[in-house]
């Protein structure tokens, strides 16, 4: 099991990538920049689960908060709303 590169505050960006096959991060929130909430633990990759391999090591995975404005520029509900999407360590970017 590999040791969390992130801590809870850390500003990240989620990486800007679009693979062929099975993955686990929303297209919307592909390039977005967010804040660490919460170190989840370390699970399975599901990337990898998805083509019936055993998915090891096993990868860290975040919860990411996201301005709503970040995903949607005509949100026009209030400005500190937020989303929260969990994201998987090798999505993620140090965001400085």
């Amino acid at each position: 099991m590999a040791d969390p590169l992130f801590k809870a505050g850390d500003k990240v960006r989620i990486r800007d990538a679009y693979p062929i096959g099975h993955c686990r991060t929303p297209f919307y929130t592909r390039g977005l920049t967010g804040e660490i909430e919460r170190y989840c633990g370390s699970f399975a990759n599901p990337e990898e689960l998805a083509y019936r391999r055993d998915g090891q090591p096993a990868v860290p995975l975040y919860r990411v908060r996201l301005p709503m404005q970040k995903i949607w520029p005509d949100y026009t509900g209030a400005l500190l709303d937020t989303l929260e999407v969990e994201i998987f360590e090798h999505w993620l970017e140090h965001d400085n």
